[in-house]
């Protein structure tokens, strides 16, 4: 079974950076499409980044210019980096992943078949 853990979330101040890692296990994951989503409260859960099996990226809008999403096949690891942080950047961050997966046509549209149990990023001004 497919497993991913995501790791450091935390509090921030606006303008500085956060690195968040995800660790995939159960599965060689270089044949997934993964991504990053995330949810505020109140707020519906959307799509983020994401990375495909050719390296091909996709970002939301909200965050292109400050965000970067890679992965580490050596240590089956995604990454989102994060720059420029935002008080609207406050969610919860959860990793995603579609094994099997060419390409992410958009982020909306994405449905992917595993997910992490999230991580909390809160941006105070």
């Amino acid at each position: 079974q497919v497993q991913l853990v995501e790791s450091g979330g935390g509090s921030v101040q606006a303008g500085e950076s956060r690195r968040l890692s995800c660790a995939v296990s159960g599965y060689k994951y270089n044949s997934y499409c993964m991504g990053w989503f995330r949810q505020a409260p109140g707020k519906e859960r959307e799509g983020v980044a994401s990375i495909d099996n050719d390296g091909s990226r996709i970002y939301a809008d909200s965050v292109k210019g400050r965000f970067t999403i890679s992965k580490d096949g050596a240590k089956n690891t995604l990454f989102l980096h994060m720059n420029s942080l935002k008080p609207e950047d406050t969610a919860m961050y959860y990793c995603a992943a579609t094994p099997g997966c060419i390409r992410v046509i958009t982020l909306d549209t994405w449905r992917p078949s595993f997910w992490g149990q999230g991580t909390q990023v809160t941006v105070s001004s």
